[in-house]
């Protein structure tokens, strides 16, 4: 009896080890759900209607739950990752589409980051936006440097960084107080066309592109075993999953929650991401733009990294191409340091990309549905007719308020 209990006892500890070995992927890309242009949109969001859109932030949150599951689904059953696939199943034109806006998505999401990461420092330190991207561009290779070579270390940077946003979010709304009012912001509603269109931008930081391509690649090394073993896998990259979008969900919420408590309403300024952290200090304290700070830097750095990383992800698997992520650091920062240069308004560059973002998010969310419905693809793991059903839906949805949106920007 005590041999068996010995043996159970090293059973679950041989499980516990594998489930964390399998753990870390998802944090990775969870950064890239509290990007700097989350910080734009969210709090913007806040600032302007108070809690009304709160229920996109949460609805956004479950989507991505489920369209990060499906993408890791793609990586563990197949050992390919959706640029790969892509590139061996559907014609050549068809490939060179999806592989130039995906390239597009990636310059927005990289646009986004280094903005976001050069404000930061110019809150913080006083220095300009310019130099401030430089410093930027720096801190980010050296970053980068980890993940060829180190993924566990990279990982832990990633998280790292990850944790900071989310303590420095939930000071601040410590600081806040009781939301009495937040649950009325749960039922879905908007306040005039405006509103809208902010709401597609929320939805294009919360559901990000480069986000699907990356994870599918992040968990394809784990395809190995029979199907069981494979089932097993997936069920650890689900609480991987979980754990680390339920944190990136929060901190979203906490964004708004922050701008509505501490911003709508009041007389002060709110149009940009400098308006918002005076803001915060006049009504919070200075305690709190200072969290908001040092949360918007380390969202910053780790989002330009991992966005980095996915960039590559997509040329090689599109393209059969690699290039070394330093030159690819360096290609895809040259748009943010023009818009910085040209003395374009940093704010209104972050909320512009999310929207690309929302752009790109069908062309990478079909082809993850269609093909995670063949057989011939997914093996055992194919999935479900339900399961392809809620994804086209998804992807229906997104759609339309894509057209509604392009519709408002060219006709009105």
């Amino acid at each position: 009896m005590v041999e068996s209990a010995v043996r159970s006892g090293r059973t679950l500890r041989t499980r516990l080890r594998t489930i964390a070995g399998l753990m870390g992927p998802a944090f990775v890309v969870a950064v890239a759900y509290v990007d700097p242009g989350n910080f734009a949109t969210n709090m913007s969001g806040g600032a302007g209607y108070g809690y009304l859109l709160l229920w996109v932030i949460v609805s956004a949150s479950v989507a991505a739950m489920f369209i990060q599951y499906l993408s890791a689904k793609l990586g563990v059953a197949t050992g390919r990752n959706l640029p790969e696939l892509c590139r061996e199943r559907y014609p050549r034109p068809v490939v060179g589409g999806l592989w130039v806006q995906a390239e597009l998505v990636t310059m927005a999401t990289d646009l986004a980051e280094f903005v976001g990461a050069a404000v930061a420092l110019n809150l913080l330190f006083g220095i300009p936006l310019f130099p401030a991207a430089l410093i930027t561009a720096v801190v980010s290779f050296a970053i980068l440097a980890l993940a060829p070579s180190g993924r566990r270390t990279f990982e832990t940077v990633i998280v790292t960084l990850l944790a900071i946003v989310l303590a420095g979010f939930l000071y601040q709304t410590l600081k806040l107080g009781p939301l009495t009012e937040a649950g009325a912001g749960l039922v879905p509603g908007f306040a005039g066309v405006d509103s809208v269109l902010l709401a597609t931008g929320m939805l294009g930081a919360t559901v990000m592109p480069h986000a699907i391509y990356l994870h599918s690649a992040l968990t394809q090394h784990q395809h190995r075993g029979d199907a069981a073993e494979l089932r097993r896998t997936l069920r650890a990259n689900t609480v991987d999953l979980g754990i680390a979008l339920s944190l990136a969900g929060l901190v979203n919420v906490s964004m708004l929650l922050v701008a509505a408590g501490a911003l709508h309403g009041t007389d002060l300024p709110a149009e940009s991401l400098e308006d918002m952290h005076a803001g915060l200090g006049v009504t919070l304290g200075g305690g709190a733009a200072v969290a908001f700070a040092v949360a918007l830097l380390a969202s910053g750095l780790a989002a330009s990294s991992v966005g980095t990383y996915a960039g590559q992800v997509v040329m090689e698997g599109f393209l059969r191409r690699r290039i070394p992520l330093s030159l690819r650091r360096l290609a895809t920062m040259v748009p943010a340091l023009g818009v910085l240069a040209l003395g374009v308004d940093p704010t209104r560059a972050l909320v512009l990309s999310q929207v690309v973002l929302s752009f790109g998010i069908p062309f990478a969310l079909l082809p993850l549905v269609f093909l995670g419905r063949r057989r011939d693809v997914m093996g055992e793991l194919v999935n479900k007719p339900l399961t392809t059903a809620v994804g086209m839906v998804l992807a229906v949805m997104i759609s339309g308020l894509n057209l509604f949106l392009l519709y408002r920007t060219l006709f009105t």
